[in-house]
């Protein structure tokens, strides 16, 4: 891999890892643009692409480091806001810690190619575009006396709503979904604004992002009977290189993206997975993906 390559893959990750639009399908996507699909090195390329989601997890320490202060008091019993979030996370995180590594193989061998990405993003642009109309009709400000269903933010989650967005979370496994548009998608569901869900998947995306990245790397780094580990076939430079654009774009998209939201809704998101899905099914009928 080269230094160029390891920018245009670090710029995908940290771009599309906090959008809703599948940070894994566009990179999945990519490494076959960058024809980085030889069989002697997709083990490692596989890896490395896990292993730059280590950036996005800075990027939200570092622009979250209140919330997760406030989580690490919580955890010693100086705040119960903290401890409450803190809860919430773990069980948000448990469905996706279990399934995670059982299903692992099955996934990278069965599902990391074009057509499966492209049928995930397609569908998700379909249900972020419908989303948005069902929430508002649904959901109100204040008390409303029909439904009795208002909106909930971060502090008025529940560990049982917190469950039901970590099992959508399992969602995300199929590359091309996007664990940013389920967990957005599901935080929404449970009646949380648009910009209060992406905070929550932000967090979550703490330990769900952790521990894959740990998970592939020590797989990595543990590789026997003469096969080479990531850094050995892709060289120390490149790897580190994406890792520092990944935490870079990260942050700067996460900005934008609560910025976003807060004016706009996911709509936009929708559309632009049905068209990124598009563009793909006509490079797989041309033949350009295989």
């Amino acid at each position: 891999m080269t230094l160029w390559q390891a920018v245009i893959l670090g710029l995908v990750e940290g771009i599309t890892e906090y959008l809703p639009i599948s940070s894994t399908g566009h990179l999945v996507l990519t490494t076959w643009l960058l024809a980085l699909n030889d069989p002697d090195q997709k083990t490692a390329v596989d890896a490395f692409v896990i292993f730059i989601q280590g950036g996005a997890i800075l990027a939200v320490l570092g622009l979250y480091r209140q919330r997760v202060g406030q989580m690490i008091s919580g955890l010693f019993g100086g705040n119960p806001d903290g401890r409450r979030l803190l809860v919430n996370l773990v069980v948000a995180f448990a469905p996706a810690a279990v399934l995670g590594p059982l299903l692992n193989d099955a996934i990278e061998t069965r599902l990391f190619h074009p057509v499966p990405v492209i049928a995930a993003l397609a569908v998700g642009g379909v249900v972020m575009i419908m989303l948005g109309p069902w929430q508002r009709r649904f959901y109100h400000e204040g008390t409303d006396q029909q439904t009795g269903h208002t909106y909930l933010d971060l502090g008025q989650l529940t560990w049982r709503l917190a469950l039901v967005i970590g099992l959508l979370q399992c969602l995300a496994m199929w590359p091309g979904t996007s664990r940013s548009m389920v967990t957005i998608v599901g935080g929404m569901l449970v009646g949380m604004r648009a910009r209060h869900a992406a905070e929550f998947s932000f967090l979550l995306a703490l330990p769900t992002l952790g521990g894959a990245c740990v998970y592939r790397v020590a797989k990595s780094m543990a590789t026997g009977g003469g096969e080479q580990s990531m850094f050995e076939v892709l060289g120390w430079g490149p790897v580190i290189v994406g890792l520092i654009v990944a935490t870079i774009s990260a942050a700067l998209a996460i900005k934008w993206l609560v910025g976003w939201l807060t004016r706009h809704g996911l709509a936009v998101f929708g559309w632009y997975r049905l068209a990124i899905a598009i563009v793909f099914i006509v490079l797989v009928g041309a033949g350009r993906l295989f």
